[in-house]
């Protein structure tokens, strides 16, 4: 049994927006920092969900740590964020109006997801995170990434996650195809800036709109 799966799920914003947000928490966090996150991208034509994580942890060792010292919870994390997603789809939500957001820890289980069982999602916003595991890894050789906005933000000398595991996670996004939009600001704090939860909203917003 996944004991994610088992965890509340917040939601927020109007049932009708266009587009669904997918909001993954950090490490230590709940899904209300979610919605304080996003609060900060200014209006949004989206509605939110954010589920929690089994004791507020997705995995339980940093993420640059052996894949196998993550086992299990590594890949009951990815399989319920999946779920997540096909939930989504089964209530009347296309693929392409889903973005996937993600801070910290949340930011890293969504990149080592989309470029391990990528889907042609409408976007991905991943703050201060990249993909899991102490050794490189491959870009994805389907086109489900072909076109996909994927941004990409952090601090230079954040204490958690290296700039260098951004940039190369940034790379391999490119190498998939994804339209990569990577930024690393000067600092030394855990945090995500207001330059960065302006990109993000900008990047929403810009998203297109389907018609119901």
């Amino acid at each position: 049994m996944n004991a994610h799966l088992e965890q509340r799920v917040l939601t927020w914003g109007p049932p009708s927006a266009p587009v669904v947000v997918l909001a993954v928490h950090g490490r230590g966090h709940q899904p209300e920092a979610m919605r304080e996150l996003t609060g900060r991208f200014g209006p949004l034509p989206a509605r939110f969900t954010a589920p929690a994580a089994a004791g507020s942890s997705w995995y339980p060792l940093p993420f640059l740590q052996p894949l196998a010292a993550n086992q299990p919870h590594l890949d009951e994390a990815l399989a319920a964020t999946e779920a997540r997603i096909d939930t989504l789809l089964a209530t009347g939500t296309a693929l392409g109006d889903v973005v996937l957001l993600g801070f910290s820890q949340g930011a890293c289980l969504l990149a080592h997801l989309l470029l391990t069982r990528p889907r042609r999602i409408g976007a991905a916003v991943l703050l201060t995170g990249g993909f899991i595991g102490p050794d490189p890894i491959e870009p994805p050789t389907g086109d489900e990434l072909d076109g996909v906005p994927v941004l990409l933000r952090s601090i230079s000398e954040d204490p958690w996650v290296p700039a260098g595991r951004v940039l190369e996670t940034a790379h391999l996004f490119e190498e998939a195809g994804a339209r990569t939009d990577v930024e690393i600001e000067p600092g030394g704090e855990h945090i995500v800036t207001d330059k960065a939860c302006h990109a993000a909203g900008e990047l929403i917003r810009s998203l297109p709109h389907p018609v119901r």
